[in-house]
């Protein structure tokens, strides 16, 4: 017997000998006893070895780090769409002054010159289908449609001279004096004056065969350059009013609207709110629904019933060449002519010819 097992065994004897008489089957039953004691301390010891093993594995784990994040991936994007680029058309060859320099949406450039109105510049005669250089007079506006051509001279402020270029006849009338803004009515019949006597201010209609009709309308708090422009229906002429002037720092005063003036008897015929003012009866469209005016700091796109802005354009000196299509030049690169949609999308670019990039330029329908 080992000495373990002895040791168990006595240890068993003792606890038993509380009992009231021995037992024949006391060894024996010491024996059993004693195993099972050996089996209990055996699993007990190794229970307390577990949960040695526990106790020292349970703080480790949980002071271990946490493992790091795996680095997470670039975030999906969607695919991008490109706006695909306009057609171009070809840069006009040395040989663009021999016909009319057509533009997208079928119009072409009638006049250029250093600035606009200058007399320095190219012509387009119409019957000849060519260009002339001029250089003759210090001021020259041909009609949108027609022979005739607008001039001035400075030596004359008073007057304004009417060449046609079929004849080659030149016929001078009497306007009035403190005279600003020539304008062409749209079916190039008329002329529009604005006169800024102190007293008089107003505008002057004048007819291609001298017939003149004055009309005052007082100053009315007009914006910035306070001169008036033809609507597109030929029949009215508009004067756009201010609502704030612009502190130094803001390029134009702010507009409230645009007051419209009957062109025969200059009654006022209503009020068109507007955040800006057009630039001249191309920027009216068709139909009259929407204007492209210069608001204080930026083009926009304006629908006349409500006056509500639809979306900014790149340019404000537009024209509508037909329901949904409009005609501007690029402010700024190449300066080329852009047909876009009513959103500034370019659809179709027309390159000037070198000679033309820095000049100011007139167009009108073909």
């Amino acid at each position: 017997m080992s000495r373990a097992l002895d040791a168990t065994l006595r240890a068993v004897v003792h606890d038993l000998a509380d009992g009231v008489r021995p037992s024949p089957d006391l060894a024996a039953a010491a024996l059993r006893r004693g195993r099972r004691l050996r089996r209990r301390g055996r699993a007990t010891a190794a229970g307390a070895a577990l949960l040695a093993v526990v106790a020292v594995t349970l703080p480790f784990v949980l002071l271990r780090p946490e493992p790091a994040a795996r680095p997470a991936g670039p975030p999906a994007t969607p695919p991008v769409t490109a706006t695909p680029s306009p057609p171009i058309r070809p840069t006009p060859g040395p040989d663009w002054v021999t016909k009319p320099l057509v533009l997208p949406g079928d119009w072409v450039v009638t006049r250029a010159g250093t600035r606009a109105g200058s007399g320095k510049g190219f012509l387009l005669d119409r019957g000849r289908g060519r260009y002339l250089q001029t250089d003759r007079y210090d001021g020259i506006f041909p009609a949108p449609t027609g022979s005739l051509v607008a001039v001035t001279e400075k030596d004359r402020p008073r007057d304004v001279g009417l060449v046609d270029l079929v004849s080659g006849k030149t016929r001078w009338y009497e306007v009035g004096r403190a005279l600003a803004g020539l304008q062409w009515s749209p079916d190039g019949r008329r002329l529009l004056f604005t006169t800024r006597q102190v007293d008089h201010f107003g505008f002057i209609v004048l007819e291609t065969d001298g017939t003149k009709q004055a009309h005052v309308t007082g100053w009315l708090g007009c914006t910035n350059f306070c001169e008036f422009t033809w609507l597109r229906n030929g029949r009215e002429v508009g004067l756009t009013l201010t609502a704030r002037r612009a502190p130094e720092s803001a390029p134009r005063d702010l507009a409230k609207g645009v007051q419209v003036f009957s062109a025969d008897d200059g009654r006022p015929t209503r009020f068109v709110t507007m955040p800006g003012a057009p630039v001249g009866p191309d920027a009216w469209s068709p139909d009259g629904k929407l204007v492209v005016v210069q608001g204080q700091d930026a083009p926009l796109l304006v629908e006349t019933a409500t006056g509500r802005v639809v979306n900014p354009l790149p340019s404000a000196d537009v024209a509508w060449v037909s329901a949904d299509r409009l005609l501007y030049r690029r402010p700024n690169g190449s300066r080329d002519f852009v047909l876009a949609d009513p959103t500034g999308r370019e659809l179709v670019r027309q390159p000037l010819p070198k000679q033309l990039v820095d000049l100011e330029l007139t167009v009108a329908p073909s």
